[in-house]
């Protein structure tokens, strides 16, 4: 079901974005220097498709980063509440294993031991 749903999403994608390239194929100057248009000494020409993709994968990791620095918090509490846990499983062992070594007590002399454990 989830290859289903890849191939439903991906094909349709792929077509979007080989039609994007087909059709956006001109060479674009990118210029870097606002003060010299005319000759600029930063620039580079490639097709407008790859400026277009080089957008869009830069957009997709500054939100990548962003949704994970927005998330800290949640992966801090869920670090504490998974280390309260340990120490709580471990306490319960301890009490456990101390609750069995103890001497129990004798309730009434000569009959036989009953174990209270629950």
């Amino acid at each position: 079901m989830k290859k289903f749903f890849n191939w439903l999403f991906l094909v349709p994608l792929a077509i979007v974005l080989i039609l994007l390239s087909v059709a956006n194929r001109q060479i674009t100057t990118f210029s870097l220097d606002p003060l010299n248009s005319e000759t600029p000494a930063i620039s580079f020409e490639l097709p407008l498709f790859v400026f277009l993709f080089m957008a869009l994968i830069l957009g997709m990791i500054i939100g990548s980063i962003l949704t994970w620095m927005a998330q800290g918090k949640h992966r801090r509490a869920l670090r504490e509440k998974a280390y309260e846990a340990n120490q709580l499983q471990r306490e319960k062992e301890v009490s456990l294993k101390e609750t069995a070594n103890a001497p129990q007590e004798e309730i009434a002399p000569g009959l036989p031991m009953v174990s209270r454990t629950s």
